[in-house]
C-alpha cells in the first residue's frame, strides 16, 4: 500500500467520520405525524435576533424557524448541544429539546462586525 492509498484512506475515513458527527449534533426539524408543533419565527439581523427571548412549557413540542435577513449567522445552544447556520432567505427550522426546565443561553457564532458578541438571546424552559 502506497503512502498516497492510505492518506487517502485517512482522509475519507475522517471525512466520514466528522460527517456523522456533525449530523448527530444539527437537530433539523422534521415533523412528525400526531405531533402538533408551535413554530416560533426568530429575525437574525446584525447583533440581534427577535425575539431574543423565548418562553416555552416544559414538553411542549417547539420548533424555531430562523431567518436571517443580511448576512449568514449562525445558532449555537451549547447547554442544549444545537447549532445551526442561518442562510440570508433560507428557513432554517431547528427543534428544542423541552424535557429539563431551565434558562439556556443561544448566541451567534459566525462573526457578524464589531457588535457581534452582543448578538444573543436566551430559550426559558418552564
Amino acid at each position: 500500500m502506497t503512502v498516497d492509498h492510505r492518506r487517502r484512506k485517512l482522509c475519507i475515513g475522517a471525512l466520514a467520520g466528522m460527517g456523522a458527527l456533525l449530523s448527530s449534533t444539527a437537530r433539523e426539524a422534521q415533523s412528525e405525524p400526531g405531533i402538533k408543533e408551535r413554530v416560533i419565527k426568530v429575525t437574525a439581523r446584525k447583533f440581534q435576533y427577535t425575539p431574543s427571548e423565548i418562553n416555552i412549557r416544559q414538553g411542549e413540542a417547539v420548533v424555531l424557524e430562523f431567518t436571517a435577513i443580511d448576512f449568514i449567522h449562525g445558532f449555537s445552544a451549547p447547554d442544549l448541544h444545537l447549532r445551526a447556520d442561518l442562510a440570508p432567505g433560507q428557513l432554517t427550522r431547528v427543534r428544542i429539546p423541552t424535557d429539563i426546565v431551565g434558562a439556556y443561553d443561544f448566541l451567534c457564532d459566525n462573526f457578524c462586525g464589531s457588535e457581534h458578541e452582543n448578538m444573543n438571546g436566551k430559550i426559558i424552559v418552564t
